[in-house]
């Protein structure tokens, strides 16, 4: 019997630490079949070797498979209300009126400075801090650097860009070093590491819709001991949490769920 998907899933997991068996099966295998054509591969087993012998084939791999597709106030009603509900509600109950928010899959960087600069609006930047998290190196190096072209900006409203980007070259905007000291970028496996404590809001958006249900309830249930009490989880447009009180949570507003006592 030759080389298969289901060794190819365990080589990946002793590569990069990633376990494809808490992805949905039939979309995530053709989703690496469709790269391996690509690249000019010949199957499963030609492709892994390729990546224990090419960094850069592995980097494209781990970026393709994490699936990040980012940009600056992405679906700006779900920011809006962001900026006008959550945020009030976050600041009324925290009792020193300091904000803590994890950015969980944060990708490239556009969600977590987004985070940022509309938490300025509200509230002083030293009393800013956000964890933004990402499997992927690669994004995490770029997310760091802060230059973005000008069509991952063209959702941001425009007074925004005015006060918090400072235009490089054609096409070319770098964000503020104010609003980049707030942020803290850090490596993390949703699947495999363990999670941060004491968190007002944790922002995970069109991610875990590629988990298996199991890989996905779990995630939630470990969300909700990461918060504080009455703490926000804020989900993507294309996800909603069926079942929500069996993993922690309580639909506050469309797309924001509020924890609810739970014991894992």
């Amino acid at each position: 019997m030759g080389y298969e998907y289901e060794e190819f899933k365990k080589d990946v997991y002793k590569l990069t630490n990633i376990n494809l068996d808490l992805y949905k099966e039939r979309q995530m295998k053709r989703r690496i079949e469709s790269l391996i054509s690509r690249k000019g591969f010949k199957g499963f087993e030609d492709f892994y070797k390729g990546m224990k012998q090419d960094v850069e084939l592995l980097h494209t791999f781990v970026t393709y498979l994490t699936i990040n597709v980012s940009q600056f106030y992405r679906n700006p009603a779900q920011w809006e209300n962001f900026d006008k509900e959550i945020v009030p509600y976050l600041i009324q109950n925290s009792e020193d009126k300091k904000i803590s928010i994890w950015s969980a899959a944060c990708s490239t960087g556009d969600e977590p400075y987004t985070i940022a600069m509309i938490l300025a609006k509200h509230l002083p930047l030293t009393n800013i801090s956000i964890t933004a998290t990402d499997i992927d190196d690669e994004v995490l190096k770029f997310a760091k650097e802060g230059i973005y072209s000008e069509r991952s900006l063209v959702d941001l409203p425009k007074e925004y860009l005015d006060k918090h980007f400072a235009k490089i070259s054609d096409g070319q905007y770098k964000i503020s070093d104010d609003i980049k000291h707030c942020i803290t970028f850090k490596k993390h496996n949703l699947l495999e590491d363990r999670y941060f404590t004491n968190m007002d809001m944790i922002v995970c958006r069109n991610v875990v819709i590629y988990f298996t249900d199991e890989a996905k309830d779990e995630v939630y249930k470990k969300f909700n001991q990461s918060l504080k009490k009455d703490g926000i989880l804020f989900i993507g447009s294309t996800e909603q949490i069926l079942k929500s009180k069996e993993v922690g949570f309580d639909i506050l507003k469309t797309f924001f769920y509020k924890k609810i006592p739970f014991t894992v």
